[in-house]
Parts: structure tokens; C-alpha cells; sequence
């Protein structure tokens, strides 16, 4: 379970400002595919989409825990890629096993 202090460290920034914890990412991909195209418009009907975007083009979807998108202008390869550099280093240890 993470304290309070650990999930803090575990916070990532997506683009101009804006911020997600890394612990409440279920998915990060690109808005391409039709289905995804789907569901951000179904969120955006329903009010749970957050546009963090600034206007930009969005690159990324966040698919969330509470069932909300977050859309982000970075590469989700580039959004990915920070929340890695979080990782303690035993967790990036198994995740290379796995592989």
C-alpha cells in the first residue's frame, strides 16, 4: 500500500502544467483506433473526460481507475516513459524478468 508521501512522488506531468498520479493509470494509448475515438467521445458526453491538452492535438488517451480519460498532447510513449522512471528499482527489476 503507498503512504501518502509515496504517492506524491508518484505523480507525472502530461503536458502544459497538468499532472495524473501514475497509480490510478489503468491504459495510456494513442486516440487513433476507432474504439478509443469511441470512448472519448462517450466521456466527453458524459463529463468524464478531462482535456488537458491546452487546444493541441490530443496524442494520448489516459484511460483511468474512476473510469475518466485524461487527453494529453505528449506521445503516450513519452507520457510512458516518465511513469517507468518512477518505478522503485525492484519493481523494474520484475517487470525485466518478465520480459
Amino acid at each position: 500500500m503507498a503512504t501518502k508521501g509515496d504517492t506524491m512522488n508518484r505523480l507525472i506531468h502530461i503536458g502544459f502544467g497538468n499532472i495524473v498520479n501514475t497509480d490510478k493509470i489503468i491504459a495510456i494509448v494513442s486516440p487513433e483506433a476507432a474504439p478509443i475515438k469511441r470512448l472519448v467521445q462517450k466521456a466527453k458526453e458524459t463529463g468524464q473526460a478531462i482535456d488537458a491538452t491546452q487546444g493541441r492535438k490530443t496524442k494520448a488517451v489516459l484511460v483511468m481507475e474512476n473510469s475518466q480519460v485524461v487527453l494529453s498532447a505528449l506521445l503516450p510513449e513519452t507520457i510512458a516513459g516518465r511513469a517507468q522512471a518512477l518505478w522503485p528499482e525492484e519493481e523494474k527489476e520484475d517487470r525485466e524478468d518478465a520480459e
